[in-house]
């Protein structure tokens, strides 16, 4: 009978590292040091699931394969909930989540179909809310985004009321809303903590798990509202606005030193790779594999850096490889 190994390792705070670009990663004085990994693999590595992690995770096979160029390393973005589905089919080796797999739902399924995983933080994400270049909010509340994204009757930003931060009233638009798709992890964080029920959302809204889409149409709309991860506002800043939240203790701007210290509240969350025990411990692709998810812990902050995530702080990324070397035991 498998064992299922569930290794829930929480975000917590995390210290602040700038976002630099995949140029620098090799260079000392930039990126605080080397890529320090394996040599001379091969075999094949089918990754699957966040959009959100998907950048994270090319960027990491982009320098994994610097040392390891005989590994192919597919990266696919079927969102969290269509990862977890080819996953637990046995269809890919490691699934990217921006949400842990369902106890209730997911975890089942893996069971009967006798797929082992173990969860491995890497990275930290704050999930970003966005307006395009016509529109300017500088801060909602949460229970203001309740409003907006639960209520299909709300079809103007002046009924939100006034702008959190500046006092004045929010313009007078019709609402033209971009967001993730259901079978996303960034749309089930995003219902539970702010609409207060998972898959809780208004539906007549333009929706994608691709978020470069999502990007794309909310920088196109004067008057586009949009949510997303942080990693991508990050890479279109010059065509966004980003608006502050405030979760109750006043307005918070999600930056890397706001999201690694909780402050900004309720929309940081950890992001998680869940390797498969049978692809870990496959006799033919096993140590591609395993090579791989050491590689990412290893080397977890330059990583991060190069994708332009937060990175985890030194306990976080402890238990990474703590949770990694349990796997399969």
């Amino acid at each position: 009978m498998n064992v299922i190994s569930k290794n829930r390792l929480l975000a917590a705070g995390a210290s602040c590292v700038l976002a630099l670009g995949l140029g620098a990663c090799g260079d000392d004085e930039e990126s605080g040091g080397d890529v320090e990994g394996p040599s001379g693999l091969t075999g094949t590595i089918a990754i699957d699931g966040s959009s959100t992690v998907q950048p994270f995770a090319e960027a990491a096979a982009e320098l994994f394969n610097e040392e390891n160029p005989d590994v192919d390393v597919t990266v696919g973005a079927a969102g969290t909930s269509g990862g977890f589905e080819k996953f637990c089919a046995g269809e890919t080796d490691i699934s990217n989540a921006s949400r842990p797999i369902d106890e209730a739902e997911e975890v089942p399924v893996c069971e009967k179909e006798g797929v082992d995983f173990t969860e491995v933080q890497v990275a930290i994400d704050g999930l970003s809310v966005v307006t395009g270049p016509g529109l300017e909010i500088s801060c909602l509340t949460t229970d203001q985004l309740e409003m907006l994204w639960s209520d299909d009757t709300v079809t103007n930003y002046s009924e939100l009321g006034e702008d959190a931060e500046t006092g004045e009233p929010l313009p007078d638009l019709d609402i033209s809303l971009y967001g993730p798709g259901t079978d996303s992890g960034t749309f089930d964080y995003f219902t539970d903590e702010i609409n207060g029920e998972e898959g809780k959302s208004r539906s007549d809204y333009q929706a994608s798990e691709d978020d470069n889409q999502l990007v794309s149409g909310v920088a196109g709309d004067d008057a586009g509202l949009a949510y997303f991860g942080f990693t991508f506002y990050e890479q279109s800043a010059d065509q966004l606005n980003l608006v502050s939240i405030d979760g109750g203790e006043g307005c918070v701007e999600p930056t890397p030193e706001t999201i690694q210290s909780g402050e900004y509240t309720p929309l940081s969350r950890p992001l998680f790779m869940y390797p498969s025990g049978q692809s870990l411990s496959d006799s033919e692709n096993g140590e591609a594999v395993t090579g791989f998810m050491q590689f990412i812990v290893d080397n977890y902050d330059t990583i991060a850096e190069a994708a332009l995530y937060v990175p985890m702080d030194e306990t976080q990324a402890e238990e990474a490889a703590s949770a990694l070397e349990s796997a399969g035991s």
